[in-house]
């Protein structure tokens, strides 16, 4: 009976020592990926490896003609930066175009030259007509979609994804109108953001909105690593741009149309920086004061790029002299001068009987680990004292 009790309470002991190593352990691997990144990320870098984008019109009908004018202005501005139609997700009633009022079928101009169709034939709408609501658009932000709902419909983002959301439409102070039936308020906007920094489905966010008293839509926003633009201040109306009497109504709004005389501009490695898109709005020409919120974005707007969200992660690298791949190993390719200087620094030399032997670098010594006592290794030790303790006593 002694002898039960005391294994008994030597495996109590050993199962109690694994414990508080493995607990720590756990509660540690929470924060294991953030500190790599933090780790490896250079001061006023944003750390991203992907970027997507929500363009989302918010109105319906034939004299919101700006609206998806707005939008599609935004679509074609992120694709032709870098972002690839599987990254964006576009939503729009989709009326316009094929509109019998529309004296151009098929087409969706912002300029009253009609010089360049944002409609064309490379278009991709996730959620069009009466799938744009309120709903739709938490669901994508938050990824609860019902499993029927194909990838082509989701935000695949992860907690290494730049995000931008572009929302455009008929709103009021706190409140942005959804074709007239519904409404979406600041405080779902930044509960869903928050969401989505819970579940890790974002490393940085642009917020931009273009409507009446915009900036009353990031109010309650309240997660980290969101920066947000909007198109006017509390109180203050958003205006269009200028109509197209052939068309017959407003084709862009004057703060879109602002972004866009920047951001037409940008080539993908661009790097012109948020502080100076902001830097270029005009309260005298977009007729409202457009409001920007930075306190929740700590590398600030001078640090972050705009291609940070408006383009997509390069991930080629540029040398300033060619490589063959035919190229036999007797003959190798030339090098660089920086690539020689480069590669005698990695080289080190082992001596090996008296013989110098150049190795190419990065080599390092691994040194043997030091065996790990663990709760399995513990457990099996005790299994195996209690064995041959009991053999024994026969």
């Amino acid at each position: 009976m002694q002898l039960t009790h005391l294994v008994v309470s030597l495996l109590f002991a050993v199962a109690l020592a694994a414990k508080a190593p493995i607990v720590e352990e756990l509660k540690s691997m929470d924060n294991a990926a953030e500190l790599a990144g933090n780790f490896f990320r250079k001061s006023g870098e944003s750390g991203h490896t992907n970027n997507w984008a929500v363009l989302v019109c918010t109105s319906r009908f034939w004299f919101n003609y700006r609206h998806i004018a707005n939008t599609l202005s935004m679509y074609r501005t992120v694709k032709r930066l870098g972002i690839p139609d599987s990254n964006i997700i576009l939503m729009l009633a989709d009326d316009v175009a094929c509109n019998s009022r529309n004296h151009f079928p098929a087409t969706v101009y912002n300029n009253a030259g009609r010089k360049l169709d944002l409609y064309g034939s490379n278009i991709e709408v996730d959620y069009r007509g009466y799938e744009v609501t309120v709903e739709s658009f938490i669901r994508v932000l938050t990824g609860r979609h019902e499993p029927h709902v194909p990838r082509s419909k989701r935000l695949l983002t992860d907690d290494r994804s730049n995000v931008l959301i572009f929302m455009t439409g008929h709103g009021g102070k706190e409140f942005l109108k959804f074709q007239d039936a519904e409404e979406i308020g600041s405080h779902d906007v930044g509960d869903a953001i928050a969401q989505m920094h819970e579940k890790k489905r974002y490393n940085e966010i642009f917020f931009m909105i273009d409507t009446c008293q915009a900036a009353t839509m990031y109010r309650h926003i309240y997660s980290p690593n969101v920066i947000a633009a909007a198109s006017s201040l509390e109180k203050q109306s958003s205006y269009s741009h200028h109509h197209d009497s052939d068309i017959g109504t407003a084709v862009i709004d004057r703060w879109t149309f602002s972004n866009l005389e920047t951001l037409e501009k940008l080539d993908k490695q661009d790097k012109s920086t948020l502080g100076n898109l902001f830097a270029t709005y005009d309260p005298n020409e977009i007729m409202s004061t457009p409001g920007i919120r930075t306190d929740l974005f700590p590398r600030g707007a001078d640090n972050a790029l705009v291609t940070d969200f408006f383009g997509a992660v390069q991930s080629i690298e540029l040398t300033k002299s060619g490589y063959s791949p035919t190229a036999s190993k007797k003959n190798p390719p030339a090098l660089s001068p920086d690539a020689k200087s480069e590669f005698k620094a990695q080289t080190v030399v082992h001596k090996d009987s008296g013989k110098d032997k150049n190795a190419k670098g990065n080599l390092r010594v691994v040194s043997p680990q030091p065996y790990l006592l663990n709760a399995p290794f513990c457990l099996g030790l005790v299994a195996f004292i209690v064995g041959t303790v009991f053999i024994g006593s026969f």
